[in-house]
């Protein structure tokens, strides 16, 4: 799976995450990680690891058990409130 490298990549990655496709969450997940095309963001990057483990994508559940070591409690609590809003939205 592809790193996310510019805006119109992520417009693109955040569409197809709407329509639930795992790739494009998991897509997510690594350009807030890495900061391809956006600041570092462990919480949304979480976020979107999560949501993509949750559509069964193990490199997912990799990566946010590897960020999760850099990020607080409440950072982590964060991110899973915004994968729940994300989810019910």
């Amino acid at each position: 799976m592809a790193i996310a490298a510019d805006f119109d990549e992520l417009t693109q990655f955040e569409a197809e995450a709407r329509k639930g496709r795992a790739e494009a969450l998991y897509n997510l997940g690594l350009a807030y990680s890495t900061g391809q095309g956006v600041r570092v963001d462990y919480v949304a990057a979480h976020k979107w690891f999560n949501l993509a483990a949750m559509k069964g994508v193990n490199e997912a559940r990799k990566w946010r058990a590897q960020i999760s070591s850099e990020m607080s409690a409440e950072e982590i609590a964060e991110a899973q409130r915004q994968a729940r809003k994300w989810l019910a939205a």
